[in-house]
């Protein structure tokens, strides 16, 4: 009797342990030269569909390329890096093109969906009587 309560509890201690969880693949990841070449952006407020600022961005594999370069301007240098599905952009300080004559520097995170690099930003605003933030989402379409 003995050796069949061995027997059974090695068995189900061997189930116990054979189960394991699913694991959870990782998100995709990319690499610069997957998103290089130039694309055109549109930043717009959280809610909504207002385009307040159109630009385009424009990079290699080299992270050292990236440019951004707002209407009527010269490219302005864009700090990138990528961390699995994100890529990291960090701009600035430069003036504003909604304020004028306010410097501004944005942050902003996007991922490659269905051809698009979609994602949020962040525009911190420096004034003389109080720094402001404004929060939005970028749409960036690639030229072909």
């Amino acid at each position: 009797m003995r050796r069949r309560w061995l027997f059974v509890a090695a068995v189900v201690g061997g189930c116990a342990t054979a189960e394991k969880k699913p694991e959870v693949p990782p998100p995709p990841s990319f690499s610069l030269a997957d998103v290089a070449g130039t694309w055109n952006v549109k930043a717009m407020r959280d809610t909504g569909d207002v385009v307040l600022v159109e630009y385009q961005m424009t990079g290699t594999a080299n992270p050292a390329t990236w440019t951004m370069t707002l209407p009527n301007r010269g490219p302005i240098g864009i700090k990138v890096s990528v961390d699995g599905d994100s890529l990291m952009t960090d701009t600035g300080p430069f003036e504003s093109v909604l304020r004028k004559g306010v410097v501004v520097a944005t942050t902003g995170v996007v991922r490659l969906r269905e051809g698009q690099l979609v994602g949020k930003f962040v525009a911190k605003y420096a004034t003389r009587m109080v720094d402001s933030v404004l929060t939005g989402r970028t749409v960036a379409t690639r030229q072909p």
